[in-house]
């Protein structure tokens, strides 16, 4: 599933506003040990974004790139603009970035996820971030992970994720480094519990 299809999309799927947790028998590469915020999930696939991968670039460093300042303005920047995360949202269009973001910043492109949450994918909330302004919870990720028809389903049966539903707070927590287990705390799994083997009765 794309963007567009996110932005067109007339149906809810089950697993919409569902974490994603990756089993410890994941054998991608791209998804070993994360957890995924699901953004959409219809007939025709599903869209999500890692909430718990670091990137190594900066907010600076993306408006240096887009040239929206030159190397003697980055200074000048707000802590908020400074300070703001930037985190791997997955492996398909690694160069673009997303916003997710709390709903009290709403643009003509910002498209709403849930009742809370929305996504913008568009300059114009760069700037107001770049201008200390913009949505008061939100963390830009770089790329997202989608899959086609019927394709998440059958890992979710073949014991390649748990899901439950997503919790706000654990979205927009800056904490990585322990997310994955926080994330399984609220199945009230211990990480050291799971097999990394499927089990069928």
């Amino acid at each position: 599933m794309s963007l567009s299809t996110l932005k067109n999309r007339s149906e809810r799927g089950f697993l919409d506003g569902q974490f994603l947790i990756a089993m410890p028998g994941m054998e991608d590469r791209n998804f070993n040990r994360t957890v995924i915020y699901i953004c959409a999930h219809s007939a025709a696939g599903a869209m999500g974004f890692v909430i718990n991968r670091a990137q190594n670039l900066t907010f600076t460093d993306v408006l240096l790139h887009l040239e929206m300042i030159k190397d003697d303005d980055a200074i000048l920047l707000p802590p908020v603009a400074r300070d703001f995360p930037i985190q791997t949202g997955g492996p398909v269009e690694s160069g673009r970035g997303f916003v997710l973001h709390s709903d009290d910043y709403i643009s003509d492109s910002s498209i709403p996820v849930s009742d809370d949450i929305s996504l913008t994918a568009t300059l114009d909330i760069v700037r107001a971030i770049s201008k200390g302004g913009g949505p008061k919870r939100a963390t830009m990720l770089l790329g997202y992970a989608g899959w086609g028809a019927g394709q998440l389903e059958a890992e979710i049966s073949s014991n390649g994720w748990l899901n439950c539903p997503a919790n706000e707070e654990l979205i927009f927590d800056r904490s990585l480094d322990d997310k994955y287990e926080r994330a399984l705390a609220l199945m009230g799994i211990n990480a050291a519990m799971l097999s990394p083997h499927a089990g069928h009765a």
